[in-house]
């Protein structure tokens, strides 16, 4: 192996525990959020954690930890309903969960809950 190789390749495993530990450290402060899991036949939502994180949402409430972050920039980048994200998009989510989910600072049930939304990240729909 190149030394240039093993430098991304440590820089890879190090990168999602360093976005992690950034996005906790800027969301400290508690928010609330909805009961969940929140689903609004209406507008055809379904809410599975914090504010953002479940197909449709797009609250105009503050992300309540690092995942609802993630969820929120997902929301961000993604196009309006009905149209299909880019897999940057996609792609970003999936980064910023899983970081989520391999930060051992975080409660074990919002580590799993990011590992679910990082591998659904990788089966969305998206265009190039």
């Amino acid at each position: 192996m190149d030394p240039d190789h093993a430098v991304r390749a440590g820089r890879q495993q190090v990168a999602p525990l360093a976005l992690a530990a950034v996005l906790s450290a800027g969301l400290s402060m508690p928010v609330s959020a909805q009961d969940l899991p929140y689903i609004d036949p209406a507008r055809g939502t379904l809410l599975i954690h914090g504010n953002y994180c479940g197909p449709g949402n797009r609250s105009p409430r503050p992300p309540i930890d690092a995942l609802d972050l993630a969820c929120m920039h997902h929301d961000i980048c993604s196009p309006p309903r009905g149209e299909i994200p880019t897999c940057a998009c996609n792609d970003r989510l999936h980064r910023e969960a899983e970081a989520v989910s391999l930060d051992a600072r975080q409660l074990q049930s919002l580590r799993e809950t990011a590992g679910f939304v990082a591998d659904t990240a990788l089966a969305l729909p998206c265009q190039p």
